[in-house]
């Protein structure tokens, strides 16, 4: 994972110049530079080495992910979505260069990851990459990230139901980690029950993201987790230790890990064994 994350770091530094805007451009390199584990891009690089093929085929749809993940991140924080100050131990993107700029980047990164894409992408046919474009437009827009985000917000103060909190996650976290594993999958050349096999699979990872980050989110400090700790339970939010009880909620993590080893059991163990190590890191993961 080291090894991966420190050439996708490469690749977004090289990726985002500083150039004429100045500051939306360093507002920009600001949070996709601000470290972090890259499990999505690593996730996109893996899931297309599972049928052999190499990395550099991945390596821009990884990118565009990190770029749109980022985004995501940006306006998450903003004062009238969750409205917090720290991300990954720093300020957040607007309270370095303030909401308007904030906002532009993240809008900025939404289209460029596109384009990165396009520019960036060789050896690829065409028909695979507009299977890919079609997937990530889907996971952004209100079949998404921004259906799971109006929902979480909505349901603020609210008792909210097990399943209602599942749509949250599956919409504001699952849905581009599936897009992370079937955009690997394929640009690899894999087949549709290869694409099938890992969306479910990313699925279940999804959830158990956000069932780790729950629980840590009441066991943790704001020093231990590089954000503001508590931050849900001040807010009111529904989250898995609210809906089921701190135990139930570790009893449910468990349970969710043993369904993402049975959907990698068809695959080849040894091609399979970074996505068995990127699932067992989320699920042992402290910050």
């Amino acid at each position: 994972m080291a090894m991966k994350a420190k050439k996708i770091n490469k690749m977004l530094d090289e990726a985002i110049p500083l150039r004429h805007p100045l500051k939306l451009n360093e507002a920009m390199r600001y949070s996709l530079l601000a470290g972090g584990k890259r499990v999505r891009p690593i996730l996109c690089i893996a899931s297309c080495e599972l049928n052999n093929s190499d990395e550099s085929l991945a390596m821009p749809i990884a990118c565009a992910i990190e770029m749109i993940h980022t985004a995501s991140l940006i306006h998450d924080d903003l004062p009238c979505m969750d409205n917090d100050d720290l991300r990954r131990g720093k300020p957040t993107n607007h309270k370095v260069f303030g909401e308007s700029t904030a906002v532009l980047a993240g809008d900025a990164f939404l289209s460029f990851a596109f384009e990165h894409i396009a520019c960036n992408t060789n050896n690829v046919s065409p028909d695979r990459l507009v299977r890919i474009f079609a997937e990530l437009s889907s996971v952004i827009g209100s079949k998404g990230l921004v259906a799971g985000q109006f929902v979480d917000i909505e349901s603020e103060g609210k008792v909210v139901s097990l399943k209602e909190l599942e749509y949250i996650h599956v919409h504001k976290t699952a849905k581009l980690l599936e897009a992370c594993v079937v955009c690997g999958v394929i640009i690899g050349g894999g087949n549709d029950n290869d694409i099938e096999k890992v969306r479910i699979y990313a699925r279940f990872i999804g959830l158990l993201f956000q069932v780790v980050d729950d629980i840590l989110d009441v066991t943790k400090s704001s020093v231990e987790l590089g954000k503001t700790a508590g931050k849900d339970l001040v807010s009111n939010k529904a989250t898995y230790p609210k809906v089921m009880g701190i135990d139930e909620a570790k009893n449910f993590a468990y349970h969710l890990m043993n369904q993402v080893v049975q959907q990698l059991a068809c695959f080849d163990t040894a091609k399979a064994a970074p996505l068995y190590h990127l699932a067992y890191c989320i699920a042992n993961r402290q910050n």
